[in-house]
């Protein structure tokens, strides 16, 4: 069993990590404290070929593999962490269920600009009233002669304020097998962005307003019974997030270790002391060990990752991650805090994965049914 990178994969970080630090690293402080989709840095990793990184190459893609997207964004994210979500938005997430399931005719119409990198999709999945429950959901799809009329709204979508087409979670009709999803574009009369507001990460997200929202049917991606395909994807979702989180982690970790390498108290460097030795080494036990979940969960070679082993992974990289990130900030103290640093940047993102892509209480649930190998519902009970 080998725990490095093989010649290919190795070749293959070096040259991104040459990329970013030519094209990244100098505004990266900059682009972590605007709120908005950075579509430059989008359309730069369109020409370089790092978006649709594992989709086939008759798609657009770059025929590669799920591992290499994930070495895309460790890379990417230890010059600049901010664009690590453009390769999130270019390989994982709702454009990989996208690519998945999209019609040859939908494929054509938006899928050249999504890997160019000239627009972005957004997903609207949560409800007010349905997150972790996501089968809860009410937006709903009603059949209107050539048409659906999609009625509802989404909330904490990522990059709603900034995005052109939105895949949307919708009911078009009772249960689970009534549960499908569309594509809806940005200027679709009765289709309302709310205002911005902004997450403890500073990023923003809009409310989504559906009141009599027309759509072709065209723009249906998976009609009824399409709920189980669409979360099944969700795996791979979850491994771009654990990804960007560990990413993240090693950043602020690495910032933590030069200050602490140079910087003075007391008559010596912070790295003398003890308690900061300690502190250090619980991190890279955690960052290491999280890695190799990562990667097992990764090392897919077709088909989707296993559910069981993408939870462990996205668990131990969220704790890992926002771990090493939060002890980054006590140990640059003043400095760590301040937003002159990123360490307190990464430390508000690792944050928010936390919740993001299935909560880590939700992922706990996960790993409990395979251990025992039975479903626990977590409903409470109904009266009958």
């Amino acid at each position: 069993m080998n725990f490095e990178l093989n010649e290919e994969q190795q070749a293959f970080a070096d040259s991104v990590r040459r990329f970013a630090e030519a094209n990244l690293k100098a505004g990266a402080l900059e682009r972590a404290h605007d709120p908005h989709f950075p579509r430059d840095v989008a359309q730069m990793m369109g020409k370089q070929g790092l978006m649709g990184i594992a989709f086939d190459p008759e798609h657009g893609g770059q025929g590669g593999t799920l591992f290499d997207s994930v070495i895309a964004i460790e890379q990417i994210a230890s010059v600049c962490p901010r664009s690590a979500d453009v390769i999130q938005a270019g390989n994982f997430g709702p454009i990989r269920t996208f690519v998945e399931y999209a019609t040859p005719e939908q494929k054509e119409r938006w899928l050249p600009d999504l890997l160019a990198g000239n627009i972005c999709i957004s997903l609207g999945m949560s409800e007010p009233d349905a997150g972790s429950a996501v089968t809860e959901l009410k937006t709903s799809a009603t059949e209107d002669g050539d048409g659906y009329l999609i009625n509802g709204s989404k909330v904490f979508g990522t990059h709603s304020p900034d995005a052109a087409i939105y895949l949307v979670y919708v009911r078009f009709g009772p249960g689970v097998n009534g549960i499908g999803s569309v594509i809806i574009e940005r200027d679709t009369p009765g289709f309302t962005i709310g205002k911005p507001t902004p997450f403890m990460s500073g990023e923003q997200w809009s409310q989504l307003y559906f009141e009599n929202c027309r759509i072709p049917k065209a723009n249906v991606l998976l009609g009824p019974g399409g709920f189980k395909k669409q979360i099944s994807g969700f795996n791979v979702e979850r491994l771009g997030n654990s990804s960007r989180a560990l990413a993240l982690g090693r950043y602020a970790f690495n910032l933590a270790r030069d200050h602490a390498a140079i910087r003075k108290q007391f008559g010596r460097p912070l790295c003398e002391f003890q308690g900061l030795q300690w502190k250090f080494a619980d991190m890279a036990l955690k960052l290491e060990s999280a890695q190799m979940l990562l990667y097992r969960a990764a090392s897919v070679t077709e088909g989707l990752p296993s559910p069981y082993q993408t939870a462990l992974a996205k668990l131990a990289c969220n704790q890992a991650g926002f771990d090493a990130a939060n002890e980054a900030v006590q140990i640059m103290g003043g400095l760590g805090y301040s937003q002159e640093a990123l360490a307190e940047y990464c430390m508000r993102r690792t944050r928010g994965w936390m919740i993001a892509g299935g909560s880590i209480e939700i992922l706990k649930n996960r790993i409990a049914e395979d251990v025992f190998d039975r479903r626990f519902d977590q409903r409470g009970a109904r009266a009958s």
